[in-house]
């Protein structure tokens, strides 16, 4: 896994379940890292994506309209420091909380040049409550001077840089019209790797075609890869994308939260027990929102994933190849 300088407790050495926990949890992890609870805020550069601009396709992918995964993209956009203090003072009043991570959540937030990116990214750093820094991106949108400036970054502030694996199988990719192939993110996790900034990688699980060994054998790649970190969800619909009308007709079929909750935990088990697990559920506004109708019970999935691994007696890492039983 990749070298942070910051992490100052190594994640094997994290007593997770020594805390009742059956998943190595995120907020969890901040806390141990930083002494104190850590929010995010979404921050929007006004990025497109190369699938989006006709780069290597056009129409982006076959679930995403912006607006409804990142809180900026439904708000006239304003400049980076504002954006920060209006994010930040709605979490104060929310969560009691004086320290953020910035995050550069919606589309392709590398896809730039160097000379563009890094006055957006250091302006971010600078604020005196930023604690830490995520950018989220493509995995063919990293060439090697960007890289080179993520570590830099990466020496100045804990960076987590998030890929948009989605899945290994390349089938699933030219469905969802990505632009690019698994190889792509081999590709970017070989030139990534020990840079001093952490990996993510975000799964969707319940994608049109893939069986349950399909998921299972991206289940096992991730917990092969050097990935610091998952941020998992299932297939969910909004509006304004192609998708919804293939949920309308039927052509695509939704999980149901039962077989969710189950490939998750499954999928969870087969993971490293010091690979954080970001997220394992997906929401969308309801003036956006198709369905499935239980993504918005967000607690009620919380809920049933603990009563899961309770009834197997199981934690994260249990099936992991190597796990010892704490």
């Amino acid at each position: 896994m990749s070298s942070n300088k910051f992490a100052v407790h190594h994640r094997s050495e994290m007593d997770w379940r020594a805390e009742g926990l059956r998943y190595f949890g995120y907020s969890y992890y901040l806390k141990q890292i930083f002494g104190h609870r850590v929010q995010r805020v979404s921050l929007d550069a006004g990025f497109t994506c190369p699938n989006v601009d006709g780069t290597v396709a056009l129409g982006g992918c076959t679930f995403c309209d912006n607006r409804s995964f990142s809180p900026s993209r439904r708000l006239p956009r304003i400049n980076i420091m504002d954006q920060l203090e209006d994010g930040m003072s709605r979490l104060k009043r929310r969560y009691k909380c004086n320290h953020f991570m910035a995050y550069f959540q919606p589309a392709t937030n590398t896809y730039a040049p160097v000379d563009v990116l890094r006055p957006l990214f250091e302006q971010a750093i600078t604020h005196p409550d930023v604690v830490a820094l995520a950018i989220g991106t493509r995995q063919d949108c990293v060439p090697n001077d960007v890289l080179d400036l993520l570590e830099e970054l990466g020496q100045k502030v804990p960076l987590t840089v998030e890929y948009g694996l989605q899945t290994i199988h390349d089938k699933s990719l030219e469905w969802m019209n990505r632009g690019h192939l698994y190889d792509s993110f081999e590709d970017a996790m070989e030139r990534s790797v020990g840079r001093g900034f952490e990996l993510c990688a975000h799964i969707m699980l319940g994608l049109p075609g893939e069986t349950h060994a399909d998921m299972m054998a991206t289940a096992k790649a991730v917990a092969d890869s050097d990935l610091d970190a998952v941020k998992i969800h299932n297939l969910y619909a909004v509006e304004n994308t192609p998708m919804a009308a293939q949920v309308r007709s039927g052509e695509v079929v939704l999980m149901e939260r039962d077989e969710y909750v189950s490939t998750l935990v499954d999928f969870l088990e087969v993971l490293p027990p010091s690979m954080v697990v970001e997220r394992i559920s997906g929401e969308a506004p309801g003036d956006f929102f198709i369905g499935p109708q239980w993504c918005l019970d967000k607690q009620g999935v919380l809920k049933a994933v603990k009563e899961e691994f309770e009834r197997r007696d199981s934690w994260q890492g249990s099936k992991y190849a190597g796990a010892v039983e704490a």
